[in-house]
């Protein structure tokens, strides 16, 4: 026994002085080695999963998880129900209509639209049955469907960034192109020809004459999706300077150039964004459908079908009917000297009947061609004191000014306004950009 022991430790000893040798011929750090292996042991300890390879998770959309599911993206397409897209992945229409009647209270799928956007997450497998249906009626809301067990149907909002944005540029062609040159959009040209409307031509604005804005952008997911209030605007127009500066005197905001007065009138110059008008009030006008020579009162402005009407001015709606002539029209009593009709609309605006309070620039129905109209038309009547006035023509109230109790509020905001505005840089365009047609972005920095 002894023998075989000392045997043994020979043995160990002789394997130990190879080891040594070998180490310090190949250079290797044997307590290197030995401290190593403690620590992969130690880690391995603590971690269990300490070197294994981790696989990416799969994604988690809509708050949930993918990974026993597959991912189907599309849009609804014209014509196409719930029922049907689901029918493809093993939806009963029985399951559909008590879907359907949970949903009535939350997002009725009726109101389910072409175009818009859905995914749809179904089992990994033969049958391929659909889970959950997520269909987005616009960039800020999103319904689940879930199409497991007693079924559910939830409403959820994403949330909306508002960033303050910058802009500036110098005019060298149209407004238009000039806006979308210095990374505006058709929806920031809209609102400067708002604001600007009564006291600057911006169809004739000239190369050189240059406009800085301030504006509201809202975000979703960093994506663009709308605007909120305009801060300030400014325009050089011949080497006069014209600010739009926003501020609020207890009933809304208005705009107001530098010297404090208002940059509107008590009433909208049109009731349509951008269109043309096809025919001015005239007193002996050929009609187009009667064929005969008769006084068209009004002012017809051609738009495509569906194009929001907006009330001119504050008011109350005093008729809101239909007739053969007129088709669906609304007529709103402004004060005691203005009021205003609105002729052959496709149909009403929601709200909008006999006795209901409508605000400046408030949609309150939609073109059509409704009545004795050739064509998808607004026609647009004015009445001053009793009598129809062509509505070009006539002069307009201007809006108040900035009364005397909110002077020094407004001082302070102008002299804020004003310094960012000086500050903005204007980088200029080249004409070679304009030419091209390469104009417009998805209006980000």
């Amino acid at each position: 026994m002894i023998k075989r022991k000392k045997g043994f430790l020979t043995i160990v000893i002789l394997a130990f002085v190879i080891l040594f040798s070998a180490g310090q011929t190949l250079n290797f750090d044997l307590s290197q080695i030995i401290k190593n292996i403690n620590l992969t042991e130690t880690a391995s300890e603590k971690n269990p999963a300490a070197g294994r390879i981790s696989k990416p998770a799969k994604p988690v959309i809509y708050g949930i998880s993918t990974d026993s599911l597959e991912i189907v993206e599309g849009k609804v397409e014209r014509g196409e129900s719930i029922s049907t897209i689901l029918e493809a992945y093993n939806i009963t229409p029985t399951i559909v209509f008590n879907l359907a009647q949970k949903a009535k209270e939350v997002f009725n799928v009726r109101n389910i639209q072409s175009g818009k956007n859905y995914f749809l997450l179904h089992a990994q497998d033969s049958a391929q049955t659909a889970q959950y249906f997520i269909y987005e009626p616009n960039e800020v809301e999103y319904i689940i469907y879930d199409l497991r067990g007693d079924l559910q149907v939830t409403h959820h909002k994403r949330e909306v960034k508002v960033v303050e944005r910058e802009l500036a540029g110098e005019i060298n062609g149209s407004l238009y192109e000039s806006v979308l040159a210095a990374g505006g959009t058709a929806q920031l040209v809209n609102t400067l020809a708002d604001i600007y409307a009564w006291r600057l031509n911006l169809n004739r604005v000239q190369p050189g004459d240059k406009f800085k804005i301030i504006f509201e952008e809202k975000q979703v997911n960093g994506n663009t999706i709308g605007y909120g209030n305009l801060k300030a605007a400014f325009f050089e127009h011949e080497g006069q300077p014209l600010y739009a500066i926003s501020f609020d005197q207890g009933n809304g905001s208005g705009y107001f150039d530098q010297d404090g007065k208002s940059l509107k009138k008590a009433f909208l110059k049109e009731p349509l964004e951008f269109t043309r008008i096809s025919s001015r009030f005239n007193l002996n006008r050929f009609h187009p459908v009667q064929k005969r020579y008769k006084a068209h009162l009004g002012t017809d402005f051609a738009a495509p079908r569906g194009t929001p009407i907006r009330s001119v001015g504050e008011g109350v709606v005093v008729d809101a009917a239909y007739n053969s002539g007129n088709g669906n029209f609304v007529k709103i009593k402004h004060n005691k000297t203005f009021t205003t009709q609105y002729l052959h609309m496709s149909k009403f605006a929601k709200g909008i009947r006999k006795g209901q309070h409508v605000s400046q620039g408030q949609t309150i129905g939609y073109v059509g061609s409704t009545g004795l109209a050739s064509g998808p038309h607004l026609c647009y009547r004015l009445w001053k004191n009793g009598q129809q006035v062509d509505a070009l023509k006539v002069k307009l109230p201007l809006a108040d000014p900035i009364k005397k109790k909110y002077k020094a509020a407004f001082l302070a905001t102008k002299h804020t306004i004003v310094k960012q505005i000086e500050a903005i840089e204007i980088k200029p365009v080249q004409p070679e950009i304009l030419a091209s047609g390469k104009v417009g972005s998805n209006d980000k920095n």
